[in-house]
C-alpha cells in the first residue's frame, strides 16, 4: 500500500506568500475605517466643532452597512489591467490615497461640509476595498488555508486600526497635526496599491459551457439604478408615515426600522427582476440552488449570537457591575482582550489547516459558548483583577478561534464567480445578531441582573451548535463545491 501523505505541520499553512499577501491586505482594508470615523471625529473635536456637527459625521459610516448593494457591480465588471479582482484593489487603493490627500487640504472651521463629503467618500471606497479583498481572498485561498487567511487578515484588519486610530492620534498631537498625518496615510494607501499590483493572480473565470455573451453594461447600470431608486422610495415613503406611539418607545422604532429595512430590500429585489439586473440576482439564484440554503443563512445569523450577548454590554458590565476602573477596563479589556483576539484567531487558522471545517466550527462555537462562564464567574465573586484578566483573555481567545472558522465558512460558501456579492450578504447577514442583541441586552439586565444574564449568553449559543451538527452533511460538502 502507498504511504499516506505526511499530515502537515500546524504552522505550515502560513508559509506561503498568498497568507503574507493576506496580511497586508487584511491591513490595507482596515486603515481607512478610522480616517472617516475615531480618527476624524478626534480632529473636529480639537478644531472646536460643535458636537451636533460631530455627531452627524457618524452617518459618514453608512456605506460599510449596505455594501452589499453595489457588490454585484464589482463580480460583473473588471478594470481592465492588472487581472481579476487586483484590478479593482489598486483602483480603490489609488482613489482612497487621493480622498486622504483631498482630506488633508481641508480646514474644519471654514469647509466643514467638503469635509463630510471626502469622508463619506473615503467611507465608500473603503467598504469597496473590503468587498473586493474579501472576494479576492475566497477565489485565491485553497481550502487548508481559508482559515490561516481569515486569522492574518483579522490580525492585519487590526494592526491597521491601530496605526489609524491610535498612532494617528499621537501623530497629529505630538508632530505632525492632522492635515499631515492623513498625508502620511495616504502615502501608505499607495503603497498597499503597489502590493496589490504584484500580488498572486487569481485565475480567469471560464465561461460555463452553452453561456452566451455577458448581460450589456448599459442594462446591468440601468438594473442598478431603478434597484436603487425603489429601495429608497420605499424608505422614505414608510419613514415618512406617522407611526405615532410605536415610536416613542425604543423597541418600537427597532421594529419600525426593522420593518422599513425589509420592505425597502423586497422592493428593491422584485424591481431587480422586473427590470432586468442579473448581477445581483444571479448570485442568490445560484446560492439558494444549494442544499439547505436557508437553514444556512440561518446559521449565518445563529453561530456568533452567544458571543454577541456576553461582548454587548461588557464594558458597562465591567465597570458599573463589579467596579473596576476605567484605567484598568481600558488595559485589561481593550489592549489585552485585542491580543488574546488575535492570538485566538491565529491558533484557529493554525488548528483550521489540520482539521476539518465542521469540527473547527463545532470545537470552537462549544468553547466560545463555554467561554461566556467567566463573566458570570466575575458576576458573583469578590472583584479581583486577576481575574477578569483570565475571564477576559479566554472569551477573546475563544472568540477569536470562532471568528477565524466562520470567516473561513464564509469564504467557502461562496461561488467563485459571485464572490464579491455573495460574501458581502452573507457578512451583513452574520451582523444581524449583533444590531438586535444590543437593545435586548439592557432590558434583559434590568430583568434579571447580571448572573443570570450571562447564563442566558451561554444558552443562546445552543441554537447555532445544534443547527451547526444538523447541517454537517452539507458543510463537509463545500470543499468539494468550489475549486481551488
Amino acid at each position: 500500500m502507498p504511504a499516506e501523505p505526511p499530515r502537515p505541520r500546524l504552522l505550515d499553512a502560513f508559509a506561503s506568500r498568498r497568507i503574507a499577501v493576506m496580511l497586508l491586505l487584511g491591513f490595507a482594508s482596515g486603515l481607512p475605517l478610522a480616517l472617516s470615523t475615531g480618527s476624524l471625529q478626534a480632529w473636529l473635536t480639537v478644531s472646536g466643532v460643535d458636537i451636533k456637527t460631530i455627531g452627524f459625521f457618524a452617518l459618514a459610516g453608512l456605506p460599510y452597512t449596505f455594501k452589499f448593494v453595489w457588490a454585484p457591480l464589482v463580480d460583473r465588471f473588471e478594470p481592465p489591467w492588472a487581472g481579476r479582482r487586483r484590478g479593482w484593489l489598486v483602483l480603490t487603493q489609488l482613489a482612497l490615497a487621493g480622498a486622504c490627500l483631498a482630506m488633508a487640504q481641508l480646514d474644519p472651521a471654514t469647509q466643514i461640509d467638503q469635509m463630510g463629503a471626502v469622508a463619506v467618500a473615503i467611507a465608500f471606497l473603503s467598504a469597496t476595498q473590503d468587498v473586493v479583498f474579501d472576494a479576492y481572498r475566497s477565489d485565491l485561498l485553497s481550502e487548508r488555508e481559508r482559515g490561516a487567511g481569515a486569522a492574518v487578515s483579522v490580525l492585519g484588519y487590526r494592526l491597521a486600526m491601530l496605526v489609524s486610530g491610535g498612532l494617528a492620534l499621537i501623530l497629529a498631537d505630538q508632530w505632525l497635526g492632522w492635515p499631515a498625518t492623513y498625508r502620511v496615510m495616504a502615502v501608505l494607501m499607495g503603497l498597499f496599491a503597489i502590493v496589490s499590483l504584484f500580488a498572486p493572480p487569481v485565475p480567469p473565470l471560464a465561461a460555463p459551457a452553452g453561456a452566451g455573451a455577458p448581460t450589456a453594461a448599459s442594462r446591468e447600470l440601468l438594473g442598478f439604478a431603478a434597484m436603487l431608486a425603489s429601495g429608497l422610495v420605499v424608505w422614505f415613503g414608510l419613514r415618512a408615515l406617522p407611526w405615532g406611539a410605536l415610536e416613542a418607545d425604543r423597541f418600537g422604532r427597532l421594529l419600525v426600522l426593522t420593518v422599513t429595512l425589509m420592505a425597502s430590500f423586497a422592493a428593491a429585489i422584485r424591481v431587480a427582476r422586473a427590470v432586468g439586473f442579473p448581477s445581483f440576482v444571479a448570485p442568490w439564484d445560484a446560492f439558494f440552488a444549494r442544499d439547505k440554503a436557508i437553514w444556512l443563512l440561518v446559521f449565518i445569523v445563529f453561530y456568533k449570537l452567544g458571543d454577541a450577548f456576553a461582548g454587548s454590554l461588557s464594558t458597562t458590565f465591567l465597570i458599573r457591575g463589579v467596579g473596576f476602573s476605567q484605567t484598568e477596563v481600558g488595559a485589561v479589556n481593550k489592549v489585552f482582550g485585542l491580543a488574546a483576539t488575535l492570538i485566538g484567531a491565529l491558533a484557529g487558522g493554525a488548528w483550521l489547516a489540520r482539521a476539518d471545517l465542521f469540527r473547527a466550527l463545532m470545537l470552537f462555537g462549544v468553547l466560545q459558548a463555554v467561554s461566556n462562564l467567566g463573566y458570570w464567574v466575575l458576576s458573583v465573586v469578590p472583584r479581583h483583577t486577576a481575574l477578569m484578566a483570565a475571564a477576559v483573555g479566554f472569551e477573546n481567545l475563544c472568540g477569536g478561534m470562532g471568528t477565524a472558522a466562520f470567516v473561513a465558512f464564509l469564504m467557502a460558501l461562496t461561488q467563485r464567480e459571485f464572490s464579491a456579492a455573495q460574501f458581502a450578504l452573507l457578512s451583513a447577514l452574520a451582523a444581524i445578531g449583533r444590531v438586535y442583541v444590543g437593545p435586548a441586552s439592557g432590558v434583559m439586565v434590568e430583568a434579571m441582573g447580571w448572573p443570570s444574564f450571562f447564563v442566558v449568553s451561554v444558552v443562546a449559543a445552543l441554537p447555532g451548535l445544534l443547527l451547526l451538527a444538523v447541517l454537517r452533511p452539507t458543510i463537509d460538502q463545500l470543499h468539494t463545491e468550489k475549486p481551488t
